[in-house]
């Protein structure tokens, strides 16, 4: 498998964190990434091209199709592609965030996901230490605002919860804090790229 390098962050700047299989990346995931740079107020923003999704049945598709597809679509010069969790050796978010800080004491990170994903949240390892831990951006995608915002994980840290206007300073804010951000709609997912390119959903 083709090596890469950890991903670059002077000390002092804000980096915003999207995990995922990326299995394909697509246009959704540039939308996303500009938003976050621009709403969020964000120096750079990396791509975490998870190794394997631990809470999915099936394992994606190869590591390095995987990074090449998404180096080959998302061409920003402060967006980095980076499988940083294999070298990392982590398999959970929190055991990669807690691993990040350690390499990088003085970046700052704001985890960055959709929210399909808060919806689910509370099924992920350690979930309420991510949020204890690390500034958190949650974009909404078609559907998804009401079972996100009345998740488990919403309703938990809703004390905690930044408004819309606010997200420019949420990477400097203490945690717990979480904004929720709605975008311009682009209905599009890795599991219909799959089943259009004739691979199965995985």
């Amino acid at each position: 498998m083709q090596r890469y390098t950890m991903p670059f962050a002077p000390p002092g700047s804000t980096v915003g964190l999207l995990g995922g299989s990326f299995d394909p990346a697509h246009d959704g995931h540039v939308h996303l990434s500009q938003q976050a740079l621009r709403r969020l107020r964000l120096d750079r923003l990396w791509w975490l091209v998870t190794p394997g999704n631990p809470i999915k049945a099936h394992g994606p598709a190869p590591l390095a199709g995987r990074m090449a597809r998404a180096r080959a679509l998302m061409r920003h010069p402060r967006v980095t592609i980076t499988d940083v969790e294999r070298q990392l050796g982590t398999r959970y978010t929190a055991a990669t965030l807690q691993a990040l800080r350690h390499h990088y004491p003085q970046v700052r990170f704001v985890w960055i996901m959709g929210a399909d994903n808060l919806a689910q949240f509370h099924r992920w390892d350690r979930w309420a230490g991510i949020f204890r831990s690390t500034p958190v951006a949650v974009f909404a995608r078609p559907g998804q605002q009401m079972p996100a915002l009345t998740s488990k994980a919403a309703r938990r840290f809703a004390q905690t919860r930044l408004a819309a206007q606010d997200a420019g300073r949420l990477a400097h804010a203490q945690a717990p804090a979480w904004v929720f951000l709605t975008m311009p709609k682009r209905d599009i997912s890795s599991t219909r790229l799959r089943q259009a390119e004739g691979a199965p959903a995985r």
